[in-house]
């Protein structure tokens, strides 16, 4: 089960997103042995076949990737600030763009008809066979099968709309169950769920400046607060408090495979950008908040889950490190790129970390690279050089 990383609002152009910080500062050493195959410049060419593509935003368009050679088979013009999330099947993509959440048939390699129009389009959560949209100019939640994409038409699903428009989440479960959060534009608070016909049967609101979703096993879901992690399981509530009393966990990362999520961590309210280089295991099981200090900082785009449900987070100093999430011990680095900053303008680019199966995928703006990399050997498996730098990484992937 995977879902959307996000670090600040998401909006559509660029002009909106001047206002998209939501949150207070939302936003290897040793290694395995590497086998660097020989980079290759992409060429595009159109109505190349892809396998499991891959899509990757740069200024002013999208390129269509595929998922094992790297090579470029097609550019898409698309002006405005970008965003990609996997749609939940094995041909599309959703791009979020300045008129709401559009479908992209990355296998046809073409935008398609279907769109969920509406300002400010932030989270997409995959879960239990089903893809959540939340709008945050509306507070709308669309919940619909995305293997009905493949129809062509929009698919026909469930909708739901917050008392408030904010910038939030929403995730079904799989007993028809909707966990989606609570604010305004001004003030998050919470999450609420509702069962199979919208009617309220929990709350809390214990989880000031809520933001970010990801399930774990057995559908325990946390979403982040400002001072720890609310989890929804069992039909219940549970806060985990931060050991500090600003600790932030705005990004986080599941897997069906391990009952403990992954999260970043932020301790300084005041910073204009914090850089943290720890990060949050939160065990839903225990109930209990581990944090592990990677030795150097990451990004909102570093944190994903291995094949295993390994904890990875790709560092800045150009490494991914490998965590057990259930020891907290970094079982490995591997270096994949150059050393990095993190900008202080969350739109601007910085390597990205996407993992789909064993293959981590991260991009390199700086050199305009993009590498593949087997995540259990640690052995790079292929590079290719694009014509310009990319900005947000996302790919098709089927099942939840």
């Amino acid at each position: 089960m995977n879902t959307s990383i996000r670090g600040r609002a998401l909006t559509g152009t660029a002009l909106a997103l001047a206002t998209a910080t939501v949150l207070t500062a939302c936003g290897g050493e040793t290694s395995s042995s590497t086998d660097t195959k020989s980079d290759k410049t992409a060429a595009a060419t159109p109505a190349v076949s892809v396998k499991e593509p891959l899509v990757a935003t740069f200024d002013g368009g999208l390129y269509i990737l595929d998922g094992e050679s790297l090579k470029l088979a097609k550019t898409i013009d698309l002006p405005g600030f970008n965003r990609v999330n996997p749609a939940g099947d094995k041909d599309h993509v959703m791009v979020s763009t300045d008129s709401g959440f559009r479908v992209l048939d990355a296998t046809d390699q073409a935008l398609t008809d279907i769109e969920y129009k509406g300002a400010k389009p932030g989270h997409v959560v995959r879960h239990a066979a089903k893809t959540v949209l939340f709008t945050d100019g509306t507070g709308e939640v669309n919940v619909f099968d995305p293997t009905a994409l493949s129809s062509g038409k929009k698919p026909s699903g469930r909708t739901y709309t917050s008392a408030k428009a904010h910038h939030g989440v929403a995730i079904e479960l799989a007993d028809g169950k909707l966990v989606s959060t609570l604010g305004t534009e001004e003030k998050r608070t919470g999450a609420l769920v509702l069962d199979r016909n919208n009617k309220e049967i929990a709350r809390s609101e214990d989880c000031p400046g809520v933001h970010g979703e990801a399930a774990a096993k057995n559908e325990a879901v946390g979403v982040g607060c400002e001072d720890g992690i609310l989890i929804y399981k069992d039909g219940k509530f549970t806060k985990i408090d931060s050991p500090d009393d600003y600790g932030r966990i705005g990004n986080q990362a599941g897997s069906d495979a391990s009952p403990v999520l992954l999260g970043d961590y932020k301790s300084d309210p005041d910073a204009e950008l914090e850089r943290p280089t720890r990060v949050s295991l939160i065990d839903t099981e225990k109930k209990k908040l581990r944090l592990v200090d990677l030795g150097t900082s990451y990004s909102f785009r570093s944190l994903a889950r291995g094949p295993h449900g390994e904890a990875l987070v790709l560092g800045t100093d150009g490494a991914i490190h490998v965590i057990n999430p259930d020891t907290g011990k970094i079982e490995k680095k591997i270096p994949v790129v150059g050393g990095w900053q993190e900008p202080l303008d969350w739109q601007q680019a910085r390597p990205t970390l996407f993992v789909r199966g064993h293959v981590a995928y991260v991009s390199e703006p700086g050199k305009k690279a993009l590498h593949a990399v087997d995540v259990e050997t640690g052995k790079k498996i292929t590079s290719v050089t694009l014509p310009k730098s990319t900005n947000e990484l996302s790919g098709v992937v089927a099942g939840h």
